[in-house]
């Protein structure tokens, strides 16, 4: 199912990109306090770790249904997470 295997992909790079942009962020801003840069790492972590176990979900009764909710899942707590690093 090449449906599943990119929406790994996405969660992967999506996820990915936050933490570059977050690791970014505290490259330029060294005199800054990195305790809410960190947080954001740990929350992008979490998410990707709670998204890949609903992907691998056995027993769902309407695949494409659950993985469009995945799919909307992800972008919903990407914007999150990019807002909070436009915060920063």
């Amino acid at each position: 199912m090449a449906k599943v295997r990119n929406l790994k992909k996405d969660i992967n790079y999506v996820l990915g990109d936050i933490i570059e942009a977050v690791y970014i962020w505290e490259l330029t801003n060294p005199k800054k306090d990195n305790k809410k840069s960190q947080e954001i790492i740990d929350e992008a972590i979490a998410t990707f770790d709670e998204l890949i176990s609903k992907v691998n979900k056995r027993g769902v009764e309407n695949k494409k249904k659950h993985f469009n909710e995945v799919n909307n899942e992800l972008e919903e707590k990407g914007r999150k997470l990019i807002d909070k690093i436009n915060a920063l």
